[in-house]
């Protein structure tokens, strides 16, 4: 069993080993570190189950990681299983019923929330093949879509919306752009424009149920797993409202400075209509959805310097590509 080392956001491995005994798991299951991010994963193996679980701990930090957001995150998961095709991971509720779990500790400022889940097997898509890959994203994104569509929500359901004001006015705490890596002089005037720019257009994209409902926000390849001809989608943490090609623009997150970006569009959006109907404005709804994901992404990056070797390690050459495609950006919207 590992030390009670204590993570960047305070909980320690005592306090998540703990959380094994408000779950169906034997004496004999025990805790692993797996990842690290804005969220916190421990593997849990149980001799005694037939598979592997994840312990997930929320960080906190953000305005959407409540119990009530969060249970409503594990009500979706929950639904997929049941009512589609499409493989997440398996929901663990607690003996006692409850989805979510409260860590309370005298070293932590803050309560922190944790849910277990099956662990899924598999690898993510291999980067020598992005075009067939963003093919079956756009076609794994779609069934998404029909499914959230169809869902009729419960009534206890809530998740935040994906929005320019929600976004831009850093409601949830992932960090307002100003903050981000070298965000000063010519980058922050063209910054402020690009913006502006943004809000006037998103004004102006239907936010009707054939184009804005419940998505993923963060379906990535980071967040498919491989396994034969399988393909699970994992991280459901960052869920909400927010327009259908949000999730195009999400999957192009750290890729929207290379050059066959239009070609990568071009495959996802094919994937997309095997299943579905593309929702509408993506002329004008694509670019300027990615241009918001690009602040967001650059002040998140800049609230985890302290954090995150990762965010240290790619925080200035984002906001470097980011001022450069801004730049084309305004030249055809601005």
């Amino acid at each position: 069993m590992a030390t009670n080392k204590t993570n960047i956001f305070g909980a320690g491995y005592l306090e998540v080993e703990n959380l094994l005994g408000a779950y169906d798991f034997s004496e004999k299951a025990k805790i692993s570190f797996l990842a690290e991010s804005e969220n916190t994963i421990y593997l849990v193996e149980d001799s005694l189950r037939a598979s592997n679980y994840v312990l997930r701990v929320n960080s906190g930090r953000l305005g959407y990681h409540t119990p009530t957001s969060i249970a409503s995150e594990m009500m979706w998961l929950i639904s997929l299983r049941s009512d589609s095709n499409i493989l997440v991971p398996k929901v663990l509720p607690a003996k006692d019923g409850s989805l979510v779990q409260t860590i309370r500790t005298g070293n932590l400022n803050r309560p922190q929330h944790a849910v277990a889940y099956s662990f899924l097997p598999g690898i993510k898509p291999l980067e020598n093949d992005l075009i067939s890959s963003f093919n079956r994203l756009g076609e794994l994104s779609a069934h998404l879509h029909l499914h959230a569509k169809d869902w009729k929500l419960p009534e206890n359901f809530v998740r935040h919306s994906w929005t320019p004001d929600t976004i831009l006015d850093d409601n949830f705490g992932l960090g307002p752009w100003q903050i981000g890596v070298d965000v000063e002089g010519d980058v922050l005037a063209l910054f402020w424009q690009l913006e502006n720019v943004i809000r006037k257009w998103l004004e102006q994209i239907p936010t009707d149920r054939d184009n804005f409902g419940l998505i993923h926000s963060d379906l990535t390849l980071a967040n498919i797993l491989v396994d034969g001809d399988t393909h699970g989608i994992i991280d459901f943490d960052d869920c909400g409202f927010g327009w259908f090609l949000s999730d195009l623009t999400g999957a192009l997150t750290l890729l929207a400075e290379r050059s066959d970006v239009p070609q990568l569009i071009s495959s996802w959006l094919a994937g997309y209509q095997k299943a579905s109907q593309i929702p509408d404005g993506g002329e004008v709804a694509i670019p300027t959805l990615m241009m918001l994901r690009r602040l967001q992404l650059i002040g998140w990056l800049g609230a985890q310097q302290q954090h995150l070797e990762f965010a240290r390690n790619v925080g200035a050459r984002v906001t470097v590509d980011s001022y450069l495609l801004a730049k084309n950006y305004l030249q055809r919207f601005g």
